[in-house]
């Protein structure tokens, strides 16, 4: 467990910097450049022009640029907005405090209706199961924008139970202005779990050691968490982990639909703006929370699962 761990670490800090360097190159190979975004449409002489390139450091290799940058960020260093002047990590704080709060509720959404309904309709089947599996066809064939336009015109404008655009105040505001951009994230996700769900646990439901618990007389709750659910979770937890790291990524429409001003939003104006800095730390922060689901994900299967501890042993 120890030695996989070590190799899981090593490859992460491996892909981390492997994505820095295209993330940097990507940034340096787009057009315009840093300077040009200072000065406008009204540049200075070329002395003064030389003077900047020479402070920003862009007169260097890009291979010196790129690891003086990468020094910077292992000191928790993201560099300076060109925009606003501020140090990137606070222009990104509050937009990731929005776009991560974001993420953990919908997959706690994921959880909770993935996970659920999948179970019911592998205990349930028949009706129950063709209605699960019905409506979990459609979530998985509705995208995330279309699924917002569809929240915001019936629970917004018709029944206006939710606020359609931008972030409420305290706790409770905050809570209902997530609800329905949780939701319209989580619902093709949501999807694709429980159909995971509902094969692994009518496989676990059909093999033999469910068939013996049962006729020692094991039934009800106690079947269903001790002999179904710890079996058909490793799977499941691989897809959840999957599902929900995507949904770093995938949340940029979503924000954009309901204004909530999260790290998407803030990327798409970045970009727009040519705000080179912001643009990098943007993106290595969704690199590495994918990363870390990921493992987070896979450490858990570690735990579930001892045929997975054996063979990374």
């Amino acid at each position: 467990m120890t030695h996989y761990l070590l190799r899981r670490l090593l490859g992460l800090l491996i892909t981390l910097l492997v994505a820095s360097l295209v993330v940097y190159l990507s940034v340096f190979l787009s057009p315009g450049s840093p300077e040009q975004v200072l000065f406008g449409s009204r540049p200075p002489s070329p002395e003064v022009q030389e003077q900047v390139r020479q402070y920003l450091g862009l007169d260097d290799n890009v291979v010196v640029r790129y690891l003086h940058w990468l020094g910077n960020v292992l000191t928790g260093d993201l560099g300076t907005s060109l925009i606003t002047q501020q140090p990137v990590a606070q222009r990104i704080a509050g937009p990731a405090l929005v776009t991560f709060s974001l993420v953990l509720y919908a997959g706690l959404l994921i959880v909770v209706f993935g996970v659920g309904s999948g179970l019911l309709a592998a205990l349930r089947p028949g009706s129950t199961d063709a209605a699960v599996t019905a409506v979990t066809s459609v979530a998985t064939a509705l995208p995330a924008f279309v699924a917002a336009g569809l929240l915001i015109s019936v629970f917004s404008v018709q029944l206006g139970w939710f606020p359609s655009y931008g972030l409420g105040q305290g706790t409770g505001g905050r809570l209902q202005s997530l609800t329905l951009p949780a939701v319209a994230l989580a619902i093709i996700a949501s999807g694709l779990v429980a159909r995971v769900t509902r094969a692994s646990a009518r496989q676990e439901l059909a093999s033999e050691h469910v068939q013996t618990a049962r006729m020692r007389g094991i039934g009800g709750a106690r079947l269903v968490r001790s002999h179904v659910l710890r079996n058909a979770a490793p799977p499941v937890v691989t897809v959840l982990g999957l599902q929900v790291a995507g949904l770093v990524a995938g949340a940029v429409v979503v924000e954009q639909a309901f204004g909530l001003g999260g790290l998407g939003e803030l990327l798409i104006s970045s970009v727009q703006q040519k705000d080179f800095p912001v643009v990098q730390a943007i993106a290595l922060v969704v690199v590495a929370a994918f990363a870390l689901l990921n493992l987070a994900a896979d450490l858990v299967v570690m735990l579930l699962d001892p045929r997975a501890r054996a063979a990374a042993a």
